[in-house]
């Protein structure tokens, strides 16, 4: 039992002293430490350095393109509306809400019985008056006889009223004989004014029968008119909408019963700011005919057309900014009235400038450009436009130096840069132009185009419609076959 008790009294002693000597030794270490650190000399800093995307600022010649909104309109719309009154008899096939129709075609057909009697009872006046002026015209005829042989039982009259004065001065008649040739000359003479006016009674009369008849001419046309007015004709090839007329309806007269549009002769309606508008000017301060391209996107695919600007708003619309511009489009297929499409104008071109991503200009139009020591400078720039995430910027001290493509906090003048060229800078410069490329599809690829837009469930009928009609031209925007076969191989 001793044993054991001194045993363990000797195992703490060596537990004891085995810690007392770890903390002096720890104590001696820490010691060591501080005054090694004490001792140490200091490092110099290390300058950080970053590492930056640039471009190259490569002055040129780029043509600007302003981008704004628009609404497709017909410069052709035409409210087809009936003449007359009366109840629809008759009814075209292609009188319906997107119907087609040629110049000239039989739209609806009115009741005429109420316009064949009112052309049959003028063409009966007519008749009449026609009868009128023959008549007067033979009055006249005998008024004028009996006016010739007045005359000439006056000249005889007066031969005999001569003799007769002649006899009295020879002493051979008596006065009695003289005086009664005088009597019967003055009767003849009365009888020829008698005939003078029953002459001009009859010419009077043929003046009225003529006026007459030129009145029932004039009422026989307007009932011709009106008869031709019955059935309703296409003014000029289109498509019909808002068509409100069938069958059986009871019309009155001038309403409204469909729409008839040109889709041929389209035009794009859009509004640019009084900044932008002073843009397209050319130097006499006139708007000039600039391309515009439109597009309209259908479910990721653009439909795209060109045109030219040929108007503006003659005014400011009270509670509007900017100007109201008109461009007259060319071939457009698949656009409808009432589309809202995308313009896309080009602008003047501008010399000696560049394009540089947006994230290299700040808000006070600077740069950060790249030394020979890869230390950055600061350099000011002529912000000229904005085109999406690029900006068009003039700075010709730049020319040829690398421009920092991406500003942080981080970055500013003095610091030192690590530069970064991107792989290929040409595909973020160059000059914009707006018109589309066309390309000519052969007829297998055609057919397979025309197949995966017919087979697509999930596009809807008029986008299918108007991806179809744009196909069936000779010439195909190639953006638009592009996003078809990209969507055929996914």
């Amino acid at each position: 039992m001793r044993f054991l008790r001194r045993s363990l009294m000797g195992l703490f002693l060596l537990c004891v002293t085995a810690g007392l000597i770890a903390f002096a030794g720890n104590m001696v270490y820490t010691a060591l430490q501080e005054r090694w650190a004490d001792e140490s000399p200091q490092r110099p800093a290390r300058e950080r350095i970053f590492a930056v995307n640039t471009v190259t600022f490569q002055p040129e010649t780029i043509t600007p393109i302003l981008t704004t909104f628009g609404e497709i309109s017909s410069r052709r719309t035409l409210e087809v509306r009936s003449a007359v009154a009366g109840e629809v008899v008759w009814v075209a096939d292609t009188l319906e809400d997107g119907g087609t129709v040629e110049a000239g075609a039989l739209l609806a057909r009115i009741d005429a019985q109420n316009a064949e009697g009112a052309r049959d009872t003028a063409q009966a006046d007519l008749d009449e008056a026609l009868a009128e002026l023959r008549d007067a015209g033979r009055t006249l005829a005998l008024a004028q006889d009996e006016l010739t042989a007045a005359e000439d039982q006056a000249a005889l009259r007066a031969r005999a009223l001569a003799r007769q004065q002649d006899l009295l001065n020879r002493d051979v008649g008596t006065a009695a004989a003289v005086e009664t040739a005088e009597l019967a000359a003055s009767s003849a003479d009365q009888a020829v004014l008698a005939r003078r006016q029953a002459v001009a009674q009859a010419e009077a009369r043929q003046d009225q029968a003529r006026t007459a008849l030129q009145r029932r001419e004039i009422a026989l046309a307007e009932a011709e008119r009106r008869l031709t007015e019955t059935e309703i004709y296409a003014e000029f090839s289109g498509v019909l909408s808002d068509v409100s007329i069938v069958e059986g309806r009871i019309v009155s007269a001038n309403e409204r019963i469909a729409e008839l549009v040109d889709p041929t002769a389209l035009e794009v309606a859009f509004r640019v700011s009084t900044r932008e508008y002073a843009r397209l000017l050319n130097a006499e301060g006139r708007l000039p005919n600039a391309p515009v391209t439109v597009a309209l996107d259908l479910l990721g695919i653009d439909i795209e057309a060109t045109g030219i600007i040929t108007r503006e708003s003659a005014v400011v619309s009270d509670g509007q900014t900017g100007r109201q511009l008109y461009a007259r489009l060319d071939a457009s297929p698949g656009f409808r009235p009432g589309d809202f499409v995308t313009v896309r104008i080009a602008e003047p071109g501008l010399a000696d400038v560049a394009r540089l991503p947006a994230s290299a200009v700040d808000a006070a139009n600077t740069v950060l450009v790249i030394a020979e020591d890869d230390r950055l400078e600061v350099a000011p720039v002529e912000l000229l436009r904005r085109q999406g995430d690029d900006v068009i910027v003039r700075a010709s001290a730049l020319s040829g130096r690398s421009v920092v493509a991406e500003r942080t906090p981080f970055l500013g003048a003095g610091i030192r840069v690590r530069p970064v060229a991107p792989p290929d800078e040409s595909a973020s410069s160059g000059s914009v132009t707006a018109e589309p490329e066309l390309v000519e599809l052969d007829a297998d690829r055609r057919a397979k185009l025309v197949a995966f837009i017919e087979g697509n469930q999930r596009m809807p009928a008029d986008a299918k419609e108007r991806l179809l009609t744009q196909l069936s031209q000779p010439m195909v925007p190639a953006r638009t076959v592009a996003r078809l076969e990209a969507r055929m191989g996914g």
